[in-house]
């Protein structure tokens, strides 16, 4: 009968320590405009938002254009003409471009502190016609 019971606490711990909590979950991207691996044309504006409010504070986001119609090999290159601002619940970034995005292949890069305090990041790739 002991065996019994050790094995079934045992069990019932083990299921607590694999069971996702809240608290070990990390943001990630809900939704994104454009959406990841869509064709647009020309955007001025690109949005991101995330499972969770985000500490804009700690918050980073750039554009990275990773490919070119026509330059074989074109290195990555971060595009600066563009403000940030939040959301009034800290949980959508909304890039606003002073110009339109060239034809080419990009990436959507973000990172930033979660409501856990660790550090999350990721892209979201798109192609612009």
């Amino acid at each position: 009968m002991r065996s019994v019971l050790s094995f079934a606490a045992a069990s019932v711990v083990f299921a607590a320590v694999l069971a996702p909590s809240p608290a070990s979950a990390h943001a990630k991207i809900v939704a994104s405009t454009p959406a990841e691996g869509a064709t647009i044309a020309r955007p001025r504006t690109l949005s991101l938002t995330f499972s969770e409010a985000l500490s804009a504070q700690t918050a980073a986001t750039s554009i990275v254009m990773i490919a070119m119609p026509g330059m074989a090999d074109h290195p990555p290159m971060t595009i600066r003409n563009y403000q940030s601002s939040w959301s009034a619940d800290n949980r959508t970034v909304t890039l606003t471009l002073r110009q339109p995005l060239a034809t080419g292949s990009y990436e959507l890069r973000w990172q930033a502190t979660g409501a856990d305090g660790h550090m999350a990041s990721g892209k979201v790739g798109f192609a612009v016609r």
